[in-house]
C-alpha cells in the first residue's frame, strides 16, 4: 500500500529535530532506519503527517570504547556493529545478536537506536540491552536524561521516552566471561518465536554472576533476575539450568499468535534458554 501524505524533514542537528517536534507535537515522528515505521505507514497502521529523518545528524553516529565502557550512537547500523572488530573484541555479543536480525538488506539500514527506542516486543536489541544493564540516553526540550534499559519498556510500543524526546545513544559496561544470543524463528527475516541473551561470569569453576533476558515472550523484553540468580554459585550443571529455565518461565507471559500457542512458545523458550546458558558457560 501507499502511506498517507506527509511532510518530510531532514534536519542537520538535534536542535532542529527538537524544534520540529515542538512545532508539530503529536503530528510528528522521528525516523531512523525506517524498518519499523515505514511498513506501518504503508499499511495505514500509523499516520504521520510530519516525518523527521535523523539520517543527516552526525552526532547520532559512531561509537566509542573507553576501557570496558561502550557507547553507541543511536544511528549506528546493525551492519556497522557486525563489521566493527573493536566492538567485537570488547563485547562480541553485539555482533552475535546483530547477525541474527532480519537479513543483510535490513541490517545495512536498520539502526541500534531504532531497534531499541520504539518498544516493539519482537525486536532483538531491547532484550540484549537489558541483559547488559545498558543505559539509554535521551534528549528533549528539558535537556538530557538517562533511563536504564531494564526500566525503559512499559508495554508493547509504550516506553519511558516522551513524545518530544529522542534517543541519542546507548551505553554499557562490556560484560566479562561467557555470552550467547540464541534465537528461534520461523524463517530468515522473521521476528523470534523466542530468543535469549545470556552473560555468565565464572569464578573458581562456579557461576559468579549471570544475566538473562528473553525476547518476544511478553509485551516487553523480560530481564529475569530470578533466572540469573538461580545459576549463581552452581557449576551450571543440568539441574541448575533446569531451575533457571523454570524461573524464566514464571517471568514471561507469551500470547498465542501465528508463531504458535502459549504452550509451544514456553517449550521453545526453555530450549532456547538452555542452549544460550550452555554456550555462555562454555565460553566463560
Amino acid at each position: 500500500m501507499i502511506p498517507a501524505s506527509f511532510d518530510y524533514h531532514r534536519p542537520s542537528d538535534l536542535e532542529g529535530v527538537l524544534a520540529l517536534l515542538k512545532e508539530h507535537g503529536d503530528d510528528a515522528r522521528v525516523i531512523a532506519g525506517g524498518h519499523s515505521l515505514i511498513p506501518m505507514m504503508k499499511l495505514r497502521m500509523a499516520e504521520v503527517p510530519q516525518l523527521i529523518d535523523l539520517q543527516a545528524i552526525e552526532s547520532l553516529k559512531g561509537y566509542s570504547v573507553n576501557g570496558s565502557h561502550v557507547k553507541i550512537g543511536a544511528m549506528v547500523t546493525q551492519h556497522e556493529l557486525i563489521n566493527s572488530d573493536e566492538l567485537a573484541a570488547v563485547a562480541p555479543i553485539l555482533r552475535e545478536t546483530s547477525l541474527q536480525i532480519a537479513d543483510p538488506q535490513v541490517r545495512y539500514m536498520g539502526t541500534v537506536g531504532g531497534n531499541v527506542a520504539n518498544g516493539d516486543p519482537g525486536n532483538d536489541m531491547p532484550g540484549l540491552m537489558q541483559c547488559l544493564d545498558a543505559t539509554l540516553h535521551l534528549i528533549g526540550p528539558n535537556g538530557t536524561r538517562e533511563v536504564a534499559a531494564r526500566e525503559y519498556y512499559e508495554a508493547a510500543y509504550v516506553t519511558a521516552r516522551e513524545e518530544d524526546e529522542v534517543l541519542t545513544a546507548i551505553s554499557f559496561e562490556a560484560p566479562k566471561g561467557g555470552y550467547a544470543y540464541e534465537k528461534q524463528k520461523r524463517k530468515i527475516g522473521d521476528y523470534a518465536t523466542a530468543a535469549a541473551a545470556v552473560t555468565i561470569q565464572k569464578d573458581g569453576g562456579k557461576v559468579a554472576s549471570a544475566s538473562i533476558a528473553m525476547t518476544n515472550l511478553s509485551d516487553t523484553p523480560v530481564w529475569s533476575e530470578a533466572a540469573g540468580n538461580a545459576l549463581v554459585g552452581t557449576t551450571c550443571d543440568a539441574g541448575a539450568i533446569k531451575v533457571a529455565v523454570a524461573a524464566m518461565l514464571d517471568d514471561i507471559d507469551p500470547t498465542e499468535d501465528n508463531r504458535g500457542p502459549v504452550a509451544f512458545k514456553k517449550h521453545v523458550a526453555g530450549i532456547i534458554l538452555t542452549r544460550a546458558i550452555t554456550r555462555a558457560w562454555e565460553r566463560a
